[in-house]
């Protein structure tokens, strides 16, 4: 059946928590477990006190600016009047000048640490393990305290409903099969002869060259008592040859 994926460690870390267990009902975005966090999260207060620190050194740059805008602004009037002369005119523009070049520097300072503090908090999301979807967890790989890699396999996610189907037909069924077409669903492997509706929602439009076969995937309508997610299925289609 379709609709079921192992949920994989972002990280490396140790497993701070488990909060999931096999069978339990679990919605979209819950958390299923927690990496120790610790590390990340000081580094990332320690990125947003320099974040902080930053916008009040540009602040205070801004501010200068301002004034020394201000001091060049009066000098040119004084030049005119000439009271100075062009030389104090000229160090007033330098000084501005220089002081713009200053709130620029603390600008892109300031932006590289916003975007420190943005990556942090993208690594410590990634300490929080989440179900993808609404479903059940059908199996638990890890345990508490272990320490876990990059796309290590944590659990085992399956949803209940929709139950999906995708199998493999035959090349010469391309053109023949289209979504909407209505097939019959026995379960594999059980004495159950049960037969449930299921109606085709996608078809691939390509072949598979290794194998001259294309892909379908239909969703079950109806009763589904019986069937489970992870069951193995077989798809009898309508007028079969």
């Amino acid at each position: 059946m379709e609709n079921e994926v192992d949920v994989t460690a972002q990280r490396d870390g140790i497993l701070a928590k488990i909060a999931a267990e096999p069978g339990a009902g679990v919605k979209k975005g819950q958390v299923l477990a927690m990496l120790d966090d610790r590390q990340i999260s000081a580094d990332l207060e320690a990125a947003r006190a320099k974040t902080r620190s930053t916008e009040n050194d540009l602040r205070n740059w801004e501010a200068e600016a301002k004034v020394l805008e201000a001091d060049y602004a009066r000098a040119q009037k004084l030049w005119e009047a000439q009271i100075i002369p062009k030389e104090q005119l000229d160090h007033a523009r330098y000084k501005a000048e220089s002081d713009q070049w200053y709130v620029k520097r603390v600008s892109e300072l300031l932006q590289n640490a916003k975007a420190s503090e943005q990556s942090l908090e993208l690594e410590l999301e990634k300490t929080r393990v989440t179900a993808p979807f609404d479903g059940i967890v059908a199996r638990r790989y890890v345990r508490a305290g272990q320490a876990v890699v990059r796309n290590d396999r944590l659990f085992w996610v399956t949803a209940v409903a929709p139950l999906r189907i995708r199998v493999t037909l035959p090349e010469k069924y391309l053109g023949k099969i289209r979504p909407g077409t209505l097939v019959g669903i026995t379960a594999a492997e059980t004495s159950d002869l049960r037969s449930y509706r299921a109606k085709i929602i996608q078809v691939s439009p390509v072949v598979d060259p290794s194998s001259d076969t294309i892909e379908i995937l239909a969703e079950l309508t109806g009763n589904t008592t019986g069937l489970r997610p992870g069951m193995r299925a077989d798809l009898h289609l309508p007028n079969a040859p």
